[in-house]
């Protein structure tokens, strides 16, 4: 057996959400819970019970239950969860009225805001009466451009207290990423901030949401709030007034919660991909509460009062699975701007500032401060932070290296996949569990979980494709505007029939259980008829000093598949004999001679999403003459031309 990298003490495992949780259902219908294991089997072989007891252990609110769990339970899609119920989500999340702090909020400019209960409560209730006032019914798209602030908190649920939709983007898009979104979707409203600060710049909005609004013919209200802090509403946007404006005839008061279905619209959220105009992915209500609070309080051990971070934009779903964090009644920490300005401690120190219990970050960002050489160890307290928490890209064993020994020792790193999707987790982490190195520390609890070989034969230890067997309450309720659901079809159940494939090529350890990542299948690269998955070079190759980044491909080529690799290299630092030598040494080495790269290229920069994952398949398409349908995805669309006509892959 592995030796773990952390465990829980005695303690924190008898004060654990999961732990009450367990000893509870096993009380409550006569079954033998004695840990985790048979905890995640009782959920998904009685999901009926399984849902049932997270339903009233974690309080949801509503007007109606109903008596049946799941409609139709074996179906994907297909079933329904909770079919009789009626709930409002602004409702769960909107519980204290007290003047605790509900919100707390840093801006790269220095600007700090707090919101308590009772402000935030009084700040939604005048704007969704203002909606309603102008007509806003359940069903009825809103928008916004938002940055990570409390406005944006505000809007979303002013908006979904009237049982409308909301769907958000970061203030970086572009008009046309904005369009090939929201102009699907038809808001009625857009919500939008004059502009926003990035790195110690300024970045004025007024002229690109002018554009915007100008190509929307569904919206009949822009709007805007003061976030840049100057004053200043842009001019010369038709139907757009003041956040102040809009709600100067409305005091605060009680909100009338629309009740609603279990499965009524709450989300549209957005593919990340570049091979076409974004799917609009329609979330409900029901589902993503239910599974948010499963994942805060049981998962996260999040609790009454703590201080939930996780660096984000709103563009990214993991801002909404923060702002759920509401309905544990736990308090926001909200942080715009970028997390090296003015300095590369800049999140740590909000995090010591703020008495942060809950860390959330990406992968991405642990690298960047490994290789900054950060030791948060030597020069932050971190006394409040209980636990790290890490998604968007494969967490490799090095970063895990680097968390206990330069960061906190003592912390529990919970590494966590899932995605816009499902609005959710797959497989997550346990605070009652080890951790070991490089690994995710099991499947989510009411998630039936498994990694299928191409026959659709379940695995152990081999690396497969992560797939989902049985429904789950946060399975979309379809595509914006796919009729007949062939696209939702096509998205998910294409593969295996009846089952959701991911996307993802995972391996489930037969010693400890833990998940390992090893990148998206549909990147899997497939050498002589091997696979690969990418994040297994990069694991090595940025481990070497002189490595930024690196970004992998396969290259058809002579009637095979050769892999290519792409290398950021630190500034001055040249691509000679002796550092490819090195590069597939290590690679060699550390994962297989399989692995190694025939061709490998150095590159100014590498394409990224909003959201900030690297996109193999663009560079991909680039690569074999084929255009990107959809470079308003990328957050450096440019870069795209880094990667045309290079010599080095015509021989």
């Amino acid at each position: 057996m592995t030796t773990p990298m952390w465990t829980p003490d005695a303690q924190r495992i008898a004060n654990a959400n999961i732990t009450h949780f367990r000893e509870q259902a096993a009380r409550d219908w006569a079954v033998d819970l004695p840990d985790y294991d048979a905890l995640h089997a009782w959920s998904v072989d009685r999901p009926e019970q399984f849902w049932s007891s997270l339903w009233d252990g974690c309080g949801v609110v509503a007007s109606a239950r109903g008596d049946t769990v799941i409609e139709n339970g074996k179906a994907m899609p297909g079933a329904r969860f909770f079919p009789g119920a009626q709930l409002n989500f602004a409702e769960n999340l909107l519980r204290r009225r007290d003047g605790g702090p509900a919100i707390i909020a840093h801006a790269e400019d220095k600007t700090k805001r707090t919101l308590s209960w009772a402000e935030l409560y009084d700040a939604v209730s005048r704007m969704a009466a203002a909606l309603k006032a102008m007509g806003l019914e359940p069903g009825d798209r809103c928008a916004g451009i938002v940055p990570n602030g409390p406005e944006a908190v505000v809007a979303m649920l002013a908006v979904t207290s009237l049982g409308g939709v909301w769907s958000s983007c970061s203030p970086d898009f572009g008009v046309q990423g904005v369009l090939d979104r929201f102009g699907q979707i038809e808001p009625r409203v857009l919500f939008a901030c004059n502009g926003y600060w990035y790195a110690g710049k300024t970045f004025e909005l007024g002229a690109k949401v002018k554009e915007i609004a100008a190509q929307m013919p569904s919206l009949e209200r822009v709007v805007f709030f003061d976030h840049l802090q100057h004053g200043k509403t842009p001019e010369g946007i038709d139907k757009a007034l003041s956040w102040e404006a809009m709600v100067a005839d409305h005091p605060a008061g009680e909100i009338d919660f629309v009740q609603l279905p279990f499965d009524h619209p709450l989300y549209i959220m957005f593919s990340s991909g570049t091979t076409g105009v974004p799917k609009c992915i329609v979330h409900c209500a029901g589902g993503a509460l239910l599974q948010h609070l499963k994942e805060h309080r049981l998962h996260c051990d999040i609790r009454k009062d703590d201080r939930v971070f996780w660096f984000t934009t709103c563009g990214w779903m993991m801002w909404n699975w923060l702002v759920t964090a509401l309905a544990s009644e736990a308090t926001l920490l909200l942080f715009d701007g970028s997390p090296f300005h003015p300095k590369p401690t800049a999140v740590l120190d909000f995090a010591d500032e703020t008495g942060m219990t809950w860390f959330g970050t990406s992968a991405k960002y642990i690298d960047a401060i490994k290789k900054e050489g950060l030791r948060p160890v030597d020069t932050h307290s971190l006394a409040s932070v209980r636990a790290i928490g890490s998604t968007g890209s494969v967490l490799v064993p090095e970063s895990f290296d680097y968390v206990y020994e330069a960061v906190k020792p003592d912390v529990h790193l919970a590494s966590v996949s899932g995605g816009t999707d499902l609005l959710a987790c797959f497989v997550g982490c346990d605070p009652t569990a080890p951790v070991y190195r490089g690994e995710i520390q099991g499947k989510a609890l009411g998630m039936a979980v498994e990694v299928w070989d191409d026959e659709g034969h379940a695995v152990l230890g081999e690396k497969g494709e992560l797939v989902c067997v049985k429904p789950f309450p946060s399975m979309p309720i379809g595509f914006w505007n796919d009729k007949d659901g062939q696209k939702y079809h096509d998205a998910y159940f294409a593969r295996f029939p009846g089952v959701w494939a991911h996307g993802d090529f995972a391996e489930i350890r037969p010693d400890t259980g833990g998940i390992i990542i090893y990148g998206r299948s549909d990147a899997t690269l497939n050498p002589g008829g091997v696979r690969i998955g990418t994040a297994e070079i990069y694991r090595q190759v940025e481990q070497i000093p002189e490595v930024i980044e690196a970004l992998a491909i396969g290259q058809d080529w002579d009637g095979d598949v050769r892999v290519v690799l792409f290398v950021r290299l630190a500034e001055g630092v040249p691509l000679d004999a002796d550092l490819q030598k090195r590069i597939r040494t290590r690679i060699r080495e550390g994962a297989s001679p399989r692995h190694m790269p025939a061709r490998i290229v150095a590159v100014a920069d590498i394409p990224r999403t909003k959201s900030g994952k690297i996109t193999e398949l663009a560079v991909r398409d680039i690569v074999h003459g084929r255009e990107v349908k959809n470079k308003e995805a990328l957050a450096n669309p440019e870069a795209l031309d880094l990667y045309r006509n290079i010599p080095e892959l015509q021989r």
